[in-house]
């Protein structure tokens, strides 16, 4: 099994295995075609002011880790969680979506570290 992330603006390739959008906001000028989900788990995402809080200032991506990992185990986005450890167990190739500028930085790769740690 192999889970990985991905703009949801490159384009679809077959070695992404199931394709989920992980952002609470459709991403701007992209069509759903064009996308080619299997699924979009918005509740999985920041909420916005979390979101809003990372993006205002530079220097806070460890901070940010800790309190989306801290939203992660609300009710609402446990559920989302689980279903995407879910689909990752059931699949071979697992690729989270997600529209932000930055690559390395952002809630997805939070997601890939907690889905790659307790596999």
């Amino acid at each position: 099994m192999a889970i990985r992330i991905k703009r949801v603006y490159e384009p679809p390739a077959p070695a992404d295995g199931f394709r989920v959008l992980v952002d609470r906001l459709w991403p701007r000028g992209l069509t759903k075609e064009a996308a080619k989900l299997d699924l979009w788990l918005k509740e999985i995402a920041p909420s916005h002011e979390l979101r809003k809080w990372f993006h205002q200032a530079p220097g806070r991506w460890e901070e940010f880790k800790t309190r989306y990992r801290a939203e992660l185990k609300t009710p609402a986005q446990a559920g989302a969680l689980a279903t995407l450890r879910q689909i990752a167990q059931e699949r071979r190739t697992l690729t989270l979506l997600f529209g932000a500028r930055e690559e390395v930085e952002n809630h997805a790769a939070v997601l890939h570290d907690l889905l790659k740690s307790r596999r």
